[in-house]
């Protein structure tokens, strides 16, 4: 009876992966046609991923190019390019539609973002003064070459440059660049230019304000500045009243054109009141240099837009995609080809929402893939040795005292996380010293158990007591010493990947801290052993949940790579991308897996211990990875949007992280479960988890692959 009951669960559960394998496939395929069907404007837009060589280096671009446009019938340029730690492959809404409306597309990676790469070795801490400086100006130089640029009759080329955030400040500087420039060459290589989500603060570390204006000429010049932008368009000091000099930070309520940088950029003086979405003429002034005037004023077009969003919503936008499509369409009045017949379409009218759209559905399709691919590789032989004999899950809490201990353990799982967020992604001293005193008292508190288990000779808590002080003082470590836990380095080479695997270490320490207390007090005196936890050391099982995990993690990058090579799309959804890479990034991850294992291994036997076996324990799981987070993004915008000011006003960048941590966070709980289920033990789950994800970030964010000690 019991081997015909396994016989039927193994062939109800192989059909049941079958059936979410062919979901899945089914979400890829349809997905990615339709996603490039969107991508394409309907297959009038040829894609293709370029290369091309630098004097600093190597850059990537997709060329978008449309039927027609060529040599024969060169056509203006418009380049755009992401922020810092994002991709090409983030300016899909320009791209789609500027290329939907004629234009020739280049849609580039900045150096040392996506699969461009700086030349030069980089020592740490000057990573920021690469990248962003040279990218665009080095992309407009090579498209000024191209025959299918179309260049006006004294041989200046109509090429537009743009980029959100740092590529925005790219932009401002490669007009800047392109200028000094043309005052050898007699030609311009930069025709128009456009900002989002930049202002000249970064720029300012390259000329002057009033120096940058003035080498624009008589370009049209544009920039897009939200109103809740995270990080830029802010007053100056002088400009701020009291109630905002006591604001200790950026994410606040702002308004470009009403401050003194944004009015001079307009050509208005402090006391002016310019308009957003205004093209205004404005006398540049004289380019001057060491007092020199090298060039004599000129006038040129400018305009100020002011969305009301955020900073990374601005590339995410049918309001700030509308903006650009209005200020291409101004800029190159009188530059376009006559074969540019979609010229005339409205600048609401777009369609690149729809390629989002679809490339989510084929993410959501990776995603059930891997995890289907994983539960046939479980039926293969060998590869099922991953699975071990089943135990019952950890007794349920049954009296009131234990019932109330168990919800409040899981209210504060749920939270510490979020709480400490700010703390641990800045590593900030004045936030760590209460931590490392507090991690100071539990050693106490488990050395003194140990004490009392050894006068009482009680067994649980001498081990216990020790075992929780030892847990105590590791963190007690991490704290004290954060500075040396993944610091930037010619090791650990991307910048925000170090903050988020500091910010899972300590969390899976204090998740271990807590299962550890919790087991000794509790469940350990009711019977529960390693086993009850799914931690079997048993080494067939081990290798084998490994090998299921390479393999169910490769089949999904296959054919993501395939997709990517036929349809020239990937799997993803704003700021959440599961991108193909270069060596390089498999390179990097490799060196963060031991991190990362920290955290998924302590998440996955912890969400186990406390959901599995209880009603509703997907729900629990999901909500104890990323209900404090949740909460965190909620208030912190919730306030900014409310009252002007963020719950916490400085934590610009890290909360902008969170979008694309979230929904991982959330797609790991569902699978730490799952694949447990389906195991018996943690090991799998752990393991894919851990590849996976820290593949997926790795492959996402700013690289600085040639960095080298200071």
């Amino acid at each position: 009876m019991e081997e015909t009951l396994v016989k039927k669960t193994g062939k109800s559960s192989a059909k049941g992966s079958v059936r979410l394998l062919c979901i899945s496939l089914v979400l890829i395929l349809l997905g990615s046609i339709l996603a490039c069907a969107f991508n394409t404007s309907f297959f009038s837009v040829k894609v293709t991923e370029i290369e091309f060589q630098t004097e600093r280096g190597t850059l990537s671009a997709l060329l978008y190019m449309p039927k027609g446009a060529g040599a024969e019938d060169p056509r203006p340029v418009v380049i755009t390019t992401h922020g810092y730690l994002n991709t090409k492959e983030m300016q899909d809404a320009p791209s789609v539609e500027m290329s939907r409306r004629g234009y020739i597309v280049i849609d580039l990676d900045m150096y040392d973002h996506g699969d461009s790469r700086w030349a030069a070795d980089i020592p740490v801490g000057s990573q920021f003064g690469t990248f962003w400086i040279y990218s665009m100006f080095d992309a407009a130089n090579y498209a000024a070459q191209q025959p299918y640029t179309r260049k006006a009759e004294n041989g200046s080329p109509y090429i537009s440059v743009s980029g959100h955030s740092m590529g925005g400040f790219s932009s401002l500087v490669a007009m800047y660049m392109d200028e000094m420039q043309s005052l050898q060459t007699g030609t311009r290589n930069i025709y128009a230019g456009v900002a989002v989500g930049a202002d000249f603060s970064y720029a300012a570390a390259v000329a002057p304000q009033d120096q940058l204006q003035a080498a624009y000429g008589s370009r049209t010049v544009g920039i897009i500045g939200g109103h809740y932008d995270e990080f830029f368009f802010n007053k100056s000091a002088d400009e701020k009243n009291d109630a905002e000099k006591k604001i200790a930070g950026t994410v606040t309520y702002k308004d470009f054109t009403a401050t003194t940088s944004g009015k001079a950029f307009l050509g208005f003086d402090p006391a002016g009141t310019p308009a957003q979405g205004e093209f205004y003429t404005v006398d540049s002034g004289a380019v001057t240099v060491e007092g020199t005037d090298l060039r004599e004023s000129q006038s040129g077009l400018r305009v100020i837009y002011t969305p009301n969003q955020t900073h990374p919503w601005n590339h995410f936008s049918k309001t700030a995609t509308t903006d650009l499509i209005t200020f291409y369409t101004k800029a190159f009045e009188g530059a376009t080809s006559p074969s540019q017949a979609d010229l005339a379409l409205d600048a609401n009218n777009q369609i690149w929402m729809f390629k989002e759209l679809f490339n989510c559905v084929a993410l959501v399709g990776f995603f059930l893939f891997v995890a289907a691919a994983a539960g046939l590789l479980l039926k293969a032989p060998v590869l099922k040795l991953a699975v071990t004999e089943e135990t019952e899950p950890l007794p349920s809490p049954a009296t009131v005292g234990q019932k109330t201990a168990y919800w409040a353990a899981i209210l504060f799982s749920i939270l510490i996380p979020a709480l400490l967020f700010a703390t641990l992604m800045d590593k900030k001293a004045a936030g760590l010293i209460p931590l490392w005193i507090g991690a100071l008292f539990l050693v106490s508190l488990g050395v003194i158990a140990a004490l009392v288990g050894l006068r009482s000779d009680s067994g649980h808590f001498k081990v216990g007591g020790l075992v929780f002080a030892g847990a105590s003082l590791l963190l007690f470590l991490v704290f004290f010493f954060a500075d040396k836990v993944a610091p930037l380095s010619p090791y650990f080479v991307e910048p925000t990947t170090n903050q988020i695997a500091y910010w899972a270490i300590v969390s899976g320490l204090i998740a271990a801290t807590l299962t550890i207390g919790f087991h000794y007090a509790v469940k350990k005196p009711a019977g529960a052993t390693l086993k009850h936890y799914g931690v079997r050391f048993q080494l067939p099982a081990i290798a084998a949940s490994l090998l299921v995990a390479v393999l169910a993690i490769g089949a999904g990058y296959v054919l993501l790579f395939a997709i990517q090579a036929v349809l020239g799309v990937d799997f993803r959804v704003w700021t959440l991308a599961v991108r193909t890479f270069r060596v390089e990034h498999l390179l990097v991850a490799l060196r963060y897996l031991p991190l990362f294992f920290i955290y998924y291994f302590v998440n996955t036997l912890s969400l186990n211990a406390n959901t599995r076996g209880r009603k509703g324990g997907y729900v629990i799981a999901i909500l104890l990875n990323i209900g404090g987070l949740v909460c965190w993004l909620a208030l912190q915008y919730g306030l900014a949007f409310a009252t002007g000011v963020a719950l916490y006003p400085a934590q610009a960048l890290n909360g902008i992280l969170l979008f694309a941590l979230v929904p991982c966070l959330a797609v790991a709980a569902v699978y730490a479960r799952k694949l447990y289920e389906k195991t018996n033990n943690v090991w799998l789950p752990a393991f894919l988890n851990t590849m996976l994800f820290t593949l997926i970030s790795c492959a996402n964010t700013a690289l600085f692959f040639n960095m080298v000690a200071a």
